[in-house]
């Protein structure tokens, strides 16, 4: 046996319960953190597999030297986030399937907890982490994640520190697919796409909300797992007007693509002004690459809807959409988004 490596043996043995998918790309700093805390699970029926999507950083010789336990699956050319978690995921066969950011570390018992609450849950797709801030820990960046009536995806509990307050009684929209625990045969049911569960034409961001979309539709549900804790270096690899311009184009298309038109029809009044009013915010502060880039993605999602629109109509189901409950989900924002 391998003490400091006992993953190795799941996967020498051929039958482990998990794999661990970890897109990375230039990241070999922050994957050094990512890979000695999987090293540390209590659960050990997993595999980790690291998508290395083109790095040029050494990413390949780091895990080769230091990580013999790690499946390495290694693309010539970055291709983006959805195409290198849709590649680790037609790679592998395990029973579920973890995707998990370059830029997180785990606790021990991080990996027991989300297998345990999925376990408990039958008619749960999905378990959602309790992602917390890297350089403030007691502060919530995540506790699964939750769409508005007004059109908008939201973190549970973002900014606010934790003291429990989501750990009874909560139900999220659907996981952070940055530490999020999926069963592969849900999100082979909702592939509507010969690349993968993860839709291709999204890129990188909000392909976790699209995915939860479709997973409701279909009556699975999400579970949230408070033990399962894990720390996350905000925007590590990614953020930005980068981020600005992929968000502020992808939300505008998972409305076209995902929400019911029953409840389009009940708050389009709410989701027109909150659209409206980003966009509007975002013109004002030209000045800001970031605020730029929101009005690009929105610009490029124009031309993309109507594809987006017949997307909604390849991804029919024979399961009839429970619209009542999906709503009671739905939240109501505070304040102005």
């Amino acid at each position: 046996m391998n003490a400091q490596h006992p993953a190795r043996e799941t996967q020498a043995g051929g039958g482990h319960r998990v794999d661990v998918i970890i897109p990375t790309f230039d990241g070999a700093a922050l994957l050094v953190a990512c890979l000695n805390a999987l090293r540390r699970q209590t659960f050990r029926d997993f595999v980790p597999i690291v998508i290395d999507d083109g790095s040029t950083d050494g990413t390949a010789a780091i895990l080769a030297r230091d990580y013999p336990e790690v499946r390495v699956l290694r693309r010539e050319h970055n291709g983006g986030l959805v195409a290198a978690c849709n590649a680790g995921i037609a790679a592998t066969g395990a029973e579920l399937i973890c995707l998990l950011n370059n830029d997180t570390e785990a606790e021990p018992g991080w990996l027991a907890a989300l297998v345990a609450a999925l376990d408990a849950a039958p008619d749960a797709a999905s378990v959602a982490s309790k992602i917390l801030l890297f350089d403030r820990r007691d502060t919530l960046h995540s506790a699964g994640d939750g769409f508005t009536i007004t059109g908008l995806p939201i973190n549970h509990g973002v900014w606010r520190r934790d003291v429990g307050q989501y750990d009874e009684e909560h139900e999220p929209f659907g996981p952070c697919a940055g530490a999020g625990l999926y069963r592969r045969a849900a999100l082979r049911a909702v592939a509507t796409d010969a690349a993968g569960p993860l839709d291709p034409d999204l890129y990188m961001y909000c392909e976790d909300v699209d995915l939860a979309w479709r997973l409701q539709l279909a009556g699975y549900h999400c579970v949230f797992a408070p033990d399962a804790r894990i720390y996350h270096h905000l925007s590590a690899t990614g953020g930005g007007p980068f981020a600005s311009y992929w968000v502020g184009r992808n939300l505008l298309l998972i409305l076209a693509k995902d929400v019911p038109l029953p409840l389009l029809r009940r708050h389009w009044p709410r989701i027109v002004a909150v659209y409206s009013g980003r966009a509007r915010r975002a013109a004002r502060a030209w000045r800001s690459a970031a605020a730029r880039a929101t009005l690009r993605g929105m610009l490029a999602a124009v031309p993309a809807l109507p594809r987006f629109w017949r997307k909604r109509r390849a991804q029919g189901s024979p399961h009839t959409p429970d619209l009542a409950r999906i709503e009671r989900l739905l939240l109501v924002p505070r304040r102005r988004p």
